[in-house]
């Protein structure tokens, strides 16, 4: 009988990662037998640990491929030398809830997730992650998660989906909302619309236009979450998987270097972030996920700040829902590099911020070489000089019916005056009957109220009321006004995130049919013509409509919301007014 070699030693990890509380020593034998029951052995045992979080599901096209772009991350990780473990998380379709009362789980969903990655990170003592995105509350989740474990993080996108075609022309969701208002108006038919549906979502992917989801894939390339170039190839295309194994690798990379998103993140990265935003008619739900990263992040970030970078910032991208083209049209020119470099040369970006590469923002750009706006022919781009608006597209507005402010992208005229009487709805569905019956009229100020992030609680999106006037010809001559939010795909007067909220006790709560509203955008101005006295009666008289919910999810997290104003953030430690 041979004698047999003892096992070559087992290599250990530098203790200074937080996975060696689970890996090293005699005493974490019963740990690490866990870990071999899933098939990793010493080799993986001794490299960093880098969690994969992953919200693949099959409720949205949105997430329904993630499972494929999540496991290019993890063969990337796994070839740098790391050992990555995949978790899930959840996900909701805003397109699917959207004009539901399932929609006030959209934003709680942003927390969720937070909450979830944060606690898988936590508890088993990770080293890294890479998190994915795919419908539009992901990505602020996964980067919330990632402030508040602090550990070295990249953020990959999913992709955005390919658009449709519907009579010769492209089209993508935002016309299949639009063609239900056109439908209730007469100018489409329901055979029509009906075509429309079967072909404007042709696979895999976030919604194609400048919305939420690709607005904050692109912001994520500005803060230094995600690297350059990464936002924008198609979620079915293969330079996805690429860059998702480019994501792995760079985790690895990111945990050798002990970079945390403490050491990259900055009151830079974020007015970066705000002006890439503005040039690209980014939506408005960045505003809120932005405050929300920042007040995750310690970094003071107020409303106010975005207005202040738009009036300098032009508008200098015009893709839906303000133009015609999609994020693929960007990709084909060379992504949001193109629009950053474009910034950056005209002194409108921090070059000198970090980024999760452990290079500046002025490095990655030198070092990828994007091509200029100037040499590009393409209708939807602009220059800094000759651009689409002087201005970016959000303005934030105040005034006696908006003292906390309110958000408004600019999808048309940028210096529109409108003023005329409101008609009030004490939530979305009523407006939407108001609207679907026809009755709404040139001039009118439309209303929606208690749909805030307590008053919801949850604080919808309003795409199918705003989408339904758009489909009615009225994008311009009406305006709506929520304490609630507007989807990324909507255009027009729409004017969200109204604080304080009515369930606060905002002066939104006490408006009345017929209230003559103003509402200018050069001004940034939002009023009603009443007196502070009468508006402090009505609130005072007001009778406060009785709790939807009194017990689940909505109600706990309805509770622990702070104000649009400040994120809508529920962390305890992040959501208190700086001011205070």
């Amino acid at each position: 009988m041979s004698r047999q070699e003892p096992p070559e030693p087992r290599r250990e990890k530098p203790d200074d990662l937080p996975s060696s509380e689970v890996t090293e020593g005699t005493d974490r034998a019963p740990h690490r037998a866990m870990f071999r029951a899933m098939g990793y052995g010493d080799e993986d045992l001794a490299s960093p640990m880098v969690g994969i979080a992953n919200p693949a599901a099959d409720i949205t096209p949105c997430n329904v491929h993630l499972d494929e772009v999540a496991q290019s991350a993890y063969d990337g990780t796994d070839d740098a030398g790391g050992m990555p473990i995949e978790f899930g998380t959840i996900t909701i379709s805003d397109a699917i809830s959207m004009g539901t009362e399932g929609m006030k789980a959209s934003l709680i969903s942003r927390e969720l997730i937070a909450d979830s990655v944060e606690l898988v990170a936590f508890g088993e003592r990770m080293d890294g992650l890479v998190t994915i995105g795919g419908c539009d509350k992901n990505m602020p989740g996964m980067m919330m998660a990632s402030i508040r474990a602090d550990l070295p993080s990249v953020f990959l996108y999913g992709g955005s989906i390919m658009p449709g075609e519907h009579q010769g022309r492209e089209v993508t969701i935002q016309n299949v909302f639009e063609g239900v208002g056109a439908v209730a108006d007469g100018e489409m038919s329901e055979d029509e619309l009906d075509e429309l549906e079967r072909n404007a979502c042709p696979g895999a992917g976030s919604c194609g236009g400048m919305f939420t989801a690709n607005t904050m894939a692109s912001i994520s390339e500005a803060l230094g979450f995600a690297p350059l170039g990464s936002a924008s190839p198609p979620a079915e295309d293969d330079a996805r998987y690429e860059v998702a194994r480019e994501a792995g690798e760079l985790a690895v990379a990111a945990v050798e270097a002990r970079r945390s998103p403490s050491d990259f993140l900055s009151k830079e990265s974020f007015e970066n972030a705000i002006a890439l935003q503005v040039a690209i008619g980014g939506s408005t739900n960045a505003v809120l996920h932005l405050l929300a990263l920042a007040a995750e992040a310690g970094i003071d970030l107020s409303i106010e700040a975005f207005d202040e970078i738009s009036r300098r910032t032009p508008k200098i991208v015009d893709l839906q829902p303000g133009g015609e083209k999609v994020m693929n049209d960007l990709h084909e020119v060379g992504g949001v590099p193109v629009v950053l470099n474009a910034l950056y040369e005209a002194g409108l970006l921090h070059g000198d911020a970090l980024t999760v590469t452990g290079n500046t923002l002025a490095e990655e750009l030198d070092r990828i070489d994007p091509p200029a706006i100037e040499d590009r022919d393409e209708d939807y781009l602009y220059t800094v000089d000759e651009p689409k608006n002087e201005q970016g597209a959000i303005r934030i507005l105040t005034g006696n019916l908006a003292p906390d402010g309110a958000v408004l992208k600019v999808t048309g005229a940028d210096d529109l005056h409108h003023e005329g009487p409101a008609r009030v709805f004490e939530n979305e569905e009523n407006a939407m009957a108001y609207v679907q019956e026809g009755s709404v009229e040139t001039g009118d100020v439309i209303v929606i109220r208690n749909e805030g992030p307590q008053g919801g609680p949850g604080m919808r999106e309003m795409l199918g009321v705003t989408s339904a006037v758009a489909g009615q010809g009225h994008s311009e001559d009406v305006a709506l006004i929520t304490d609630g939010r507007f989807s990324g795909a909507t255009r027009g007067l729409s004017i969200g995130h109204v604080a304080p909220e009515a369930a606060a006790g905002g002066p939104i709560a006490a408006l009345e049919d017929g209230d003559t509203i103003t509402v200018d955008i050069a001004e940034r101005l939002l009023a009603v013509d009443l007196s502070d006295a009468e508006i402090e009666r009505r609130i005072a008289e007001r009778e406060k409509p009785e709790p939807a919910y009194t017990s689940g999810v909505l109600v706990k997290y309805g509770m622990a919301f702070g104000s649009a104003a400040n994120g809508a953030v529920t962390n305890p430690g992040a959501k208190e007014d700086p001011a205070n």
